[in-house]
């Protein structure tokens, strides 16, 4: 657990007036993803669209993703939100829905003291007897956790196990992984231009979006990490960067949602309104795109 290559899977969701779940595309897609050697599977991250997703919504769907996942790989269950007792109710019943892992993002919209932080993620690694994950993305939420309280936090809370950082600042991974030497927590990088760069760090993970779609470029970058494979690491580790290009030309996951159906993997539909569905134009550098990874 926290180790390797972690999928946040995209919500499926039909092409209906509700946009309701489309628990076949999701059975297709963790399937895919299991089979092409990933480590995990992380229902309800950010491409996992949960900031418009209900509370019935995700526990519904983390209970099925944990029947498909049948204890092939772990599965980290996002249960973050902006109280504390919402935290607390959805992660009650994620451990209750088999998650082995929960996911707890910064409140957002706020910006909490280093006080407030401790006592909120305290507050919701004592609600339940599962590894607790902290996810630091400051560029959505604009809080970053302090590497003190993640300190605090690693000795102090024995279940909080694990933080996923999205920041994109090596500094701030180090600061990390500094506060966690002589504890269990472990540091998994969340932004994939920068996983070799982690690795070298001493990340022990990573949480790719982009595997969503290119899963053996992701597995097999990490892979030759762990190999001491420096130059084809280092070309793996350029090739996301065509994807990542592709993903810029919407707003979040619209185009990785996409390019997961244009690939062939499942059906996953759109991403929720207000997001706008793919452009014909769109489409079309998604397929050139899909083209390089030899994916259409």
């Amino acid at each position: 657990m926290f180790e390797g290559v972690v999928t946040p899977i995209v919500t499926p969701f039909h092409r209906d007036s509700e946009q309701s779940i489309n628990y076949e595309a999701m059975e297709k897609l963790v399937n895919h993803l299991i089979e092409h050697g990933v480590d995990g599977i992380f229902p309800l991250g950010s491409n996992g669209e949960f900031h418009v997703c209900e509370h019935e919504e995700k526990v519904e769907f983390v209970k099925a993703v944990v029947k498909v996942v049948n204890h092939r790989v772990p599965v980290y269950a996002g249960a973050g939100a902006c109280s504390t007792k919402e935290t607390i109710a959805l992660a009650k019943d994620m451990e209750a829905a088999g998650a082995d892992v929960l996911s707890v993002i910064t409140p957002y919209f706020i910006k909490p003291t280093d006080d407030e932080l401790f006592d909120h993620y305290k507050a919701v690694a004592e609600s339940v007897k599962i590894p607790v994950m902290l996810y630091n993305i400051p560029k959505s939420t604009g809080c970053n956790i302090p590497a003190s309280v993640v300190s605090r936090l690693a000795k102090e809370c024995p279940n909080i196990l694990g933080i996923k950082d999205s920041s994109g600042d090596m500094e701030n991974l180090q600061g990390y992984l500094d506060a966690a030497k002589g504890t269990k927590m472990k540091v998994l990088v969340g932004s994939d231009s920068k996983i070799s760069k982690a690795y070298a760090l001493g990340a022990s993970g990573c949480v790719a979006g982009t595997s969503n779609v290119i899963v053996d470029t992701i597995v097999n970058l990490w892979k030759d990490l762990k190999a001491g494979n420096t130059a084809e690491a280092e070309q793996l580790q350029k090739d996301i960067d065509v994807l990542r290009a592709i993903l810029k030309l919407g707003t979040v996951p619209s185009m990785m949602k996409r390019s997961v159906e244009l690939a062939g993997i499942a059906e996953v539909g759109p991403a929720r309104r207000p997001v706008h569905d793919s452009t014909p134009d769109q489409d079309a550098q998604i397929m050139e795109m899909l083209r390089f990874y030899k994916l259409a």
